[in-house]
């Protein structure tokens, strides 16, 4: 009886209830704001008015998509003074002063450590000037290099990776490097942790990074400190706690493995059994990852500790990049980052360069498409050139919502020429571009307004390398278990979808 009594009050008084608890709590204390505004509502009208035109002013000569205007035009014409009040909380920097404030110095700090070989970036102009201006723009936005010398293999599946993945990690000698949006406790994970347990046992120094939001999902709010227990050190991006603030709407969606600075993976595969087909989720779970050898790692080593340089203010990063590795290849190799608190959006700036290049054929694959009037405009544009645009999606979607507001975006990039199929064996969470046989990008980054405005994320950005060829192999595999979308199907869908999709697509920025 003593022990039942215990488990009930370690569940009343849980850390999770305590937040849910003091959210609610502050959600109620909003609540009675508005109502007490409400009550000398006739004395605030003229106050609601110069707010409102002043968010309006502000809104239409802000550098916001139009579709983002509209939608802070739905909360604030309605709402006036809650509306604008919403949304100054929301442009300022308040929530994530700190985290801000950590990042820039940590760039600052990373910056002369990204070796930028002149010599290449002439070599580029000489015989690729397009790419060349890519390349010069993913240097000056974020100090990414362009890499020589480096191997990049192409995974179709979790599987391929996972075994990879053990191979590498059973080689390290010096450093092992995880950062992951997801990691939950299973074959995947347990097979991992394993080989990081006896590698810290060794010697090797192994840190691993995750995000925040896994404290209320798939680990406990003690799982940094128990992996400490067995030698390895553990930090926790964005730690959720009881204030209701902007700083969560920013998550690190990145996954990153490195090791010695001689290997690097990079992909969609977070680390949980669903993302291997250990275990049935959404159908057949579709990924895709990279691994990287050479010279091109470096930047994923640099990447990782300028992030866990936020968690614990630590700028030595020189022992870890201290020796560079060549790997016979073909090609450039750019690995890129993006963040949310720069404004510059530089994940979508190199999906629209790529559409914009592009001669004869994009081909993508991606969970979700919740496009900005700029990407949209890039995808539509493309296949009225005549290039050969087609998108691999989900035939069995993981979120019913974001999967009915991405049909609303099918009609009008259908009448321009994009081809859209929808895999039917189950669940697209690879995000991949590839380009006429030349250009390839693999990473983190979804087609969605949360990965290009709101996420950290990262991926691969590959000009004539030799895996390119396996990228597209793999498109064409998978587009043979696809079918197509057209208009005569999208009048076959049910109405509640059609609905949600056409009211959602007001909120979509929120999405």
């Amino acid at each position: 009886m003593k022990k039942s009594r215990k488990g009930l009050l370690r569940g009343v008084f849980s850390r999770a209830t305590v937040i849910i608890i003091l959210f609610l709590i502050q959600i109620l204390l909003l609540l009675s704001t508005f109502l007490w505004f409400n009550h000398y509502r006739l004395h605030l009208q003229i106050l609601e008015i110069i707010l409102m035109t002043g968010a309006v002013l502000y809104l239409v000569n802000s550098q916001m998509d139009t579709l983002s205007i509209i939608t802070w035009l739905l909360v604030i014409l309605p709402f006036p003074l809650l509306g604008t009040l919403f949304l100054i909380y929301t442009k300022q920097d308040w929530g994530y002063r700190e985290l801000k404030t950590l990042m820039k110095k940590s760039t600052q700090a990373i910056k002369p450590y990204f070796q930028h070989d002149q010599k290449i970036l002439n070599r580029l102009k000489e015989s690729h000037a397009r790419t060349y201006n890519l390349a010069q723009y993913l240097h000056r936005s974020g100090g990414f290099p362009v890499y020589e010398n480096t191997k990049v293999t192409y995974f179709p599946d979790g599987q391929s990776k996972f075994e990879e993945m053990k191979k590498q990690l059973l080689k390290a000698e010096k450093f092992i490097f995880l950062e992951y949006f997801i990691i939950a406790e299973g074959l995947m994970w347990g097979e991992i942790l394993s080989i990081l347990e006896q590698k810290a046992k060794e010697g090797v120094e192994v840190r691993v990074m995750y995000d925040g939001m896994l404290e209320l999902s798939t680990l406990s709010f003690d799982y940094a400190k128990r992996l400490k227990k067995i030698g390895i050190n553990a930090k926790v991006f964005s730690p959720i706690s009881p204030f209701v603030s902007t700083y969560y709407n920013y998550r690190d969606h990145r996954k990153i493995l490195v090791i010695d600075n001689k290997v690097a993976f990079n992909g969609g595969i977070n680390l949980a059994d669903e993302y291997i087909n250990h275990i049935e989720r959404f159908g057949y779970w579709k990924d895709t990852a990279v691994m990287l050898e050479g010279e091109g790692v470096a930047s994923f080593t640099l990447m990782f500790l300028q992030m866990w340089s936020t968690t614990n203010k630590d700028y030595y990063f020189e022992p870890y990049v201290r020796n560079s590795y060549k790997a016979a290849a073909n090609g450039y190799v750019i690995p890129y980052s993006d963040s949310p608190l720069d404004h510059e959006k530089v994940g979508e700036n190199v999906y629209i360069d790529i559409l914009n290049q592009a001669r004869d054929y994009v081909h993508i694959m991606t969970p979700y498409l919740i496009l900005d009037s700029e990407l949209e405009h890039a995808l539509k544009f493309a296949a009225e050139r005549g290039v050969d645009v087609k998108i691999i999606m989900p035939g069995i979607p993981d979120k019913k919502v974001p999967y009915a507001l991405a049909k609303r975006y099918f009609p009008a990039l259908l009448d321009a020429g994009v081809k859209i199929y929808e895999f039917t064996p189950g669940f697209v969470h690879a995000k991949v571009f590839v380009a006429d046989g030349i250009k390839a990008v693999v990473g983190t980054i979804n087609l969605d307004y949360r990965s290009l405005y709101h996420h950290f994320e990262c991926a691969t950005y590959m000009y004539q390398t030799d895996c390119i060829a396996d990228v597209e192999k793999d498109f064409q595999e998978t587009l043979k278990q696809s079918r197509r979308v057209t208009r005569s199907t999208l009048r076959k869908e049910k109405i509640s979808t059609k609905v949600i999709g056409v009211v959602v697509k007001l909120v979509a920025p929120l999405l």
